[in-house]
């Protein structure tokens, strides 16, 4: 059987006040503490990780397609958030922003 806690704390001349109560239920209680950041960071982190996935997707796509498969290993290793992809495709593939989506033939 759970019993409920109560912890006091002495407030001087002799009164005890509860401080806080501590319900054994399993450390559900802590969740509710966070619900708030959750509410706030979630969103947030949902485009966060569409934004990597996209970046990932498109980086791996043209390192595949101009059969490069060390690259391919290391931008699917690497989670930099989709600045490493940034850099691969604009910088080391030399791609512009009207190729990203094209299907021309990879040099």
């Amino acid at each position: 059987m759970m019993h409920d806690q109560i912890y006091y704390t002495d407030m001087g001349y002799g009164h005890m006040a509860p401080m806080y109560a501590h319900y054994n239920s399993g450390g559900f209680d802590a969740l509710w503490f966070l619900l708030p950041a959750l509410a706030i960071l979630g969103p947030l982190f949902i485009l966060v990780i569409a934004w990597s996935l996209f970046w990932k997707g498109l980086a791996l796509w043209h390192s595949a397609r101009r059969n490069e498969p060390l690259w391919f290993i290391a931008l699917l290793i690497v989670n930099t958030f989709g600045i490493f992809e940034i850099i691969y495709l604009f910088f080391f593939a030399k791609l512009k922003l009207n190729e990203l989506f094209s299907k021309h033939e990879h040099r």
